[in-house]
């Protein structure tokens, strides 16, 4: 309901004691509407509120007196009362519930761990250069970076880590044994380590560096097919991307291999982008699913298509994660583009960061990538269309069946 109060009264002036007739009823009239707005007000903002509280409020049959009870017993009687550190405590308490969950990729980070995890998505960092994940509650490497004290001491995609120096991870989760991985420059961590081929575990010993990724390379093959080896999606990777793009548009290259074996993923936009190289614009690259029957969101390709006319292949392996899943994904539903290697590592989820009070945070998975056919990627990954498995004996001998097929295969393309 509105109210408009007009300036005067007609063409005649009504006279003074009639005036002030309804100059006073009118006031009476606003005080009584104004009290009753105000408590209305009161009602509704009581009643949002409210609402608003009991969406945040645990459920009734929750009793939370179970946990002060075994504060308060651990304080009253715990033999060392001196080591008890009650931030620590809850903290311990925090990361618990967290890990009730069963999903490694949310975890709760100390205002320490929060820190270094931002600082690791700036690129700062120092440690052995590999990207670790939790499969089938096995922590294992995804993949070693390229150049790398992890490369260079023969981990691969798919070894699992069996202990850090001494500690077992088997309760551990990514944030707890990253922090055992890493450390200063010139600094030695012993990984304890099993691999399907072997008969039994091997401890390798790794000194830690800088780590400094380069995003790709480029060479041409039997003269005309543009080889690119993609190795993660940071920031960097889309500008390096366009560049090598600019280089192959001027070469003599008529075909292409897309390399993204051991590339652990990162930044969805960096995928988006380049995805705009291959597929016509507004094409689907990404579904991000909320679950729930909330609204699913449409990652779509924005780039100038310039290799949309060149045949293409992707090579990808058990160490191919996140963004290069998403990648490879995309160019397959909407090309058909076939790929070529061994079934990715299935890591499709998406993770938030939200900040805590006194400098902590969680890590939160808010929703989970499939591909624009709709096909889910977590713990299931992508299947190769032409499977080749790299053996023992091809990695010693330095032989690479997957990239030989795909120059086969790439070869016969029109």
């Amino acid at each position: 309901m509105s109210w408009r109060f007009e300036s005067s009264w007609g063409h005649t002036q009504p006279n003074t004691f009639l005036w002030v007739f309804i100059v006073g009823e009118m006031k009476k009239f606003l005080t009584s509407f104004i009290l009753i707005l105000v408590v209305l007000a009161g009602f509704g903002l009581g009643f949002y509120f409210g609402k608003t509280q009991c969406q945040i409020c645990p459920p009734e049959e929750i009793d939370f007196s179970l946990f002060w009870e075994a504060y308060h017993k651990l304080q009253e009687k715990f033999v060392n009362k001196g080591e008890i550190d009650t931030q620590k405590m809850i903290y311990g308490a925090v990361s618990g519930m967290v890990k009730s969950l069963g999903d490694p990729y949310t975890t709760f980070l100390n205002p320490e761990d929060t820190k270094r995890f931002v600082e690791d998505v700036k690129g700062s960092f120092e440690g052995v250069g590999m990207e670790i994940g939790i499969r089938k509650d096995q922590l294992q490497v995804i993949a070693p970076l390229e150049g790398t004290p992890a490369q260079e001491a023969g981990l691969r995609a798919g070894d699992k880590i069996i202990k850090v120096g001494d500690t077992l991870t088997a309760d551990l989760t990514i944030d707890e044994a990253v922090n055992l991985i890493r450390g200063p420059k010139g600094s030695e961590v012993a990984l304890t380590v099993y691999r399907d081929e072997w008969e039994r575990t091997k401890e390798i010993k790794i000194v830690r560096d800088v780590i400094e990724v380069p995003s790709l390379r480029w060479e041409l093959k039997d003269g005309n097919i543009a080889y690119i080896r993609l190795y993660n999606f940071t920031e960097k990777a889309s500008f390096d991307f366009n560049m090598a793009v600019i280089e192959v548009l001027a070469s003599p290259a008529q075909r292409m291999i897309l390399d993204l074996r051991n590339n652990p993923g990162g930044y969805l936009e960096v995928a988006q982008d380049i995805a705009g190289w291959f597929l016509e614009r507004e094409s689907a690259v990404t579904i991000e699913d909320f679950g729930e029957r909330k609204e699913q969101k449409i990652y779509k390709s924005q780039g100038s298509a310039h290799l949309i006319g060149y045949p293409t292949v992707v090579l990808i392996n058990q160490g191919s994660a996140s963004g290069s899943e998403i990648l490879a994904g995309a160019l397959r539903d909407n090309r058909g583009i076939k790929l070529i290697g061994e079934t990715s590592f299935g890591k499709g989820s998406v993770q938030e960061l939200e900040r805590l009070k006194g400098g902590s945070s969680l890590k939160i998975t808010v929703a989970k990538w499939l591909t624009p056919n709709g096909e889910l990627i977590t713990d299931v990954g992508l299947k190769p269309d032409i499977e080749i498995e790299m053996t023992e004996e091809d990695y010693e001998q330095e032989r690479d069946p997957q990239l030989d097929k795909a120059i086969e295969v790439i070869r016969e393309m029109r």
